[in-house]
């Protein structure tokens, strides 16, 4: 059965200059700014949390099915999508908007002047998930990870009224929603995903204590950043997963959705809640370790390797049977 992975589709554009901005700012004259910046690199990396999860998914030899709203300048980056085996049929295309995009210059002395243009990711509230269930089956989840707040609202509705199981993500929505609009988005999900920190803005957020949120949802996976994942069910011991040791660490940005992207594909597999878990971590060591969110590739040797290295030979023996389409 397919998974459907709907938020957002974005181009993140990271600019380098060499200078300071604040020597060229005139604090009393900051009513007038009028000032340009010549810099000297540019990278233009490929995001959104729905198609780096829809990335690592693919990487993995499933064929996720990308759920979101872009512009007509999509079409490389759909290309590149469509070549890690994601599915992108039923990415709305606007006809008046550009896909979202992160601008950002950072200057020697990392502080950043950044805008973010949404575009045509307020159009994913169009999206409807029925035509798409009917084209390719019944989905196992529809992750609804942060995109648009309305388009959000509309996916989890339809899920709960079709009776398609969900993976609420609110991720990045979560600092700027209110109870009003977190309490629907999380109601009801099979798997609820939060960092620590998000944890405590759901419960704070939601007027939910952590007992009242685990009677909403089936199962709470919480990430620990280095010290791995803590998985909560109502009514049952905790399971802790230890985090992948890293070989080193270059860019975090990512990490979270590729941790996602493994725990989906394990359960996809039909392995338990901490062979997941374990997968996740391994999945996101990946990212962590390369500059881009969607830069790294598998080897199955070098993979599995680290795999029996964290978490020994059994988590091995579970998962080699998957792993079907990563090259040697």
């Amino acid at each position: 059965m397919p998974l459907l992975i709907a938020g957002s589709i974005a181009t993140d554009h990271l600019m380098s200059f060499p200078g300071k901005f604040s020597d060229s700012l005139v604090v009393d004259q900051l009513d007038k700014l009028s000032v340009s910046f010549l810099v000297e690199e540019l990278e233009v990396r490929r995001g959104g949390c729905a198609a780096n999860i829809c990335f690592g998914l693919g990487n993995l030899g499933l064929r996720p099915v990308l759920v979101g709203a872009v512009g007509e300048d999509f079409a490389e980056y759909r290309s590149w999508l469509e070549r890690h085996n994601v599915d992108c049929t039923a990415v709305h295309t606007s006809e008046t908007r550009h896909t979202a995009r992160f601008v950002c210059t950072n200057d020697a002395a990392h502080a950043q002047i950044a805008s973010f243009y949404a575009g045509a990711m307020s159009e994913a509230r169009e999206i409807e998930l029925k035509p798409i269930v009917d084209r390719v089956g019944t989905p196992d989840y529809v992750l609804i990870g942060p995109d648009d707040p309305q388009g959000m609202l509309r996916h989890t509705d339809e899920c709960r009224q079709r009776g398609y199981k969900f993976v609420a993500d609110p991720s990045q929505q979560l600092a700027f929603g209110d109870g009003e609009l977190i309490r629907p988005l999380i109601d009801g999900a099979e798997i609820l995903f939060s960092n620590e920190y998000e944890a405590s803005l759901i419960t704070q957020k939601t007027g939910w204590s952590p007992q009242e949120v685990l009677d909403r949802v089936g199962t709470w996976v919480v990430t620990l950043g280095s010290e791995g994942v803590r998985i909560d069910r109502a009514g049952e011991e905790s399971i802790t997963v230890a985090a992948v040791p890293e070989i080193k660490k270059v860019e975090p940005t990512g990490v979270g959705d590729a941790f996602r992207a493994g725990f989906l594909a394990a359960l996809d597999w039909g392995l338990s809640l901490e062979r997941a878990a374990q997968l996740g971590c391994l999945l996101a060591v990946h990212v962590v370790e390369q500059v881009g969110t969607q830069e790294y590739t598998l080897s199955r040797a070098g993979f599995l390797r680290r795999l029996e290295a964290t978490y020994g030979p059994d988590a091995v023996a579970d998962v080699e049977p998957h792993l079907k389409t990563l090259h040697p």
